[in-house]
């Protein structure tokens, strides 16, 4: 997959090249009254602006039509008196769309909302602007600092955050026998007292091979996945630790694919699931009496919690929308990164804000699942947003699958997968 990006970031410097052709003397001159429009094009958001004419910010996104529905009403609210006016555009497969379009200013966004891990690649690929080159406003002293985190690279800030979501300790309230345990210990305790893999039932069911869902117990040792540097740990001692220890609540989970667990729980055949709150809807459909525990409130055995990945969703600017509607564009960084986006969000979508202050609303402080997950927002790592992230799922699974379901030594596994990792990375270059 990583041979298929570098070949079409090739293709996109291919393209710029052809495109700053367009510049020279040899151009024909439809050619440059072509480009001559697409340049007054560009910048029309500042001369509207400043002739206090109506300007539009066109924002793509890849998200839940109802929560961008949601930020865009409240939004267009807050900046009526502007004459600003945001428009959210649904894009499938929105990463691949902004690597073909991330540099045309006529055919691209202005601004695009989503996930912030493939942050890094976009940056590589020259397409964003850092906020400090917008405003000068510090819109990030009332946000989450993992958030904040989560939407820097290289130091710079090129995101905006809006609202996050972690993993989470769901359980039947009808299945589940006295209190939630506060240790991982007691938890696996437990399992092994209410597990019944013969009859179907288990206590607790997780991806226990997935990376994703076993990142909580990988950071809490101490390890990782990958560095901030870009180095594969899989064979780093700790995670080979949180490895083998997690070996044993896989072997009193089911299979483990998402489907599996997902059933297993909506049918009332698992007490307790380790999933997010995109399996809210399906649980309300079970008729699931439903009860939320923060993963962060699990200690492990080395004193520290379980660390689950964060993955905040929020808002980059384009380049050329930041040189071209700069004026337009601070002040839709400014409303989106208000409190009252995120109360918003949180009380008519479940959605976990990133503002602090959004958590002074009463409603808010109230919703169960988005107080488990602020809770663990304290210790969760945001999803690393470095391109080098990709190349890593696919030997961290590999490694877990070994261990997990085909029994192979975890030393010996997380060598071979190590170098996997290394030679995918490699290839990237």
């Amino acid at each position: 997959m990583k041979k298929k990006i570098s070949l079409m970031l090739c293709g996109l410097l291919a393209a710029g090249a052809l495109f700053g052709c367009g510049n020279s003397a040899q151009t024909s001159s439809a050619a440059v009254d072509n480009e001559a429009t697409k340049e007054e094009e560009s910048t029309q958001g500042v001369e509207t602006s400043n002739s206090g004419e109506p300007v539009e910010i066109r924002i793509w996104h890849d998200n839940d039509e109802a929560i961008m529905k949601t930020i865009e009403t409240r939004v267009n609210d807050m900046l009526a008196d502007k004459l600003i006016t945001v428009s959210f555009e649904k894009k499938s497969g929105i990463t691949d769309q902004l690597k073909l379009y991330g540099n045309d200013a006529v055919n691209g966004p202005d601004m695009y909302f989503f996930a912030h891990d493939p942050l890094g690649t976009f940056v590589e690929m020259g397409v964003l602007a850092p906020i400090k080159d917008i405003t000068d406003e510090d819109l990030t002293k009332d946000l989450l600092p993992m958030s904040v985190e989560a939407g820097t690279y290289k130091g710079e800030q090129y995101f905006m955050p809006v609202y996050f979501e972690t993993l989470l300790f769901l359980y039947n309230k009808e299945l589940w026998n006295g209190e939630v345990p506060d240790s991982t210990e007691e938890l696996y305790e437990y399992m092994s007292a209410n597990t019944d893999a013969a009859a179907g039932t288990y206590a607790l069911v997780n991806q226990h091979s997935g990376a994703y869902n076993v990142a909580p117990f990988i950071n809490g040792f101490g390890g990782c996945i990958i560095d901030k540097d870009g180095n594969p740990g899989l064979n780093k001692q700790e995670t080979k630790d949180a490895i083998e220890y997690n070996k044993k609540f896989a072997a009193l989970q089911a299979d483990g694919d998402y489907n599996t667990v997902t059933t297993l729980f909506n049918e009332k055949k698992a007490a307790a699931i380790i999933g997010g709150p995109w399996l809210i809807s399906g649980i309300k459909d079970a008729g699931i009496d439903l009860g939320i525990k923060a993963l962060s409130d699990f200690t492990l055995p080395n004193g520290k919690t379980l660390a689950p990945y964060s993955g905040v969703q929020g808002i980059s600017v384009l380049k050329y929308a930041a040189e071209g509607k700069k004026e337009a564009v601070a002040e839709v960084l400014k409303a989106i990164s208000a409190p009252e986006v995120g109360i918003d969000l949180a009380n008519i979508s479940n959605c976990a804000p990133v503002n602090i202050t959004a958590y002074e609303n009463e409603d808010v402080a109230g919703n169960e699942m988005i107080m488990a997950m602020k809770a663990t927002a304290e210790m969760a790592q945001p999803m690393p947003n470095i391109p080098q992230m990709n190349a890593m799922w696919a030997p961290t699974e590999g490694l877990l699958t070994a261990v997990n379901k085909s029994g192979e030594d975890v030393n010996e596994a997380a060598e071979e997968y190590q170098k996997q990792a290394e030679t995918a990375i490699a290839d990237m270059q």
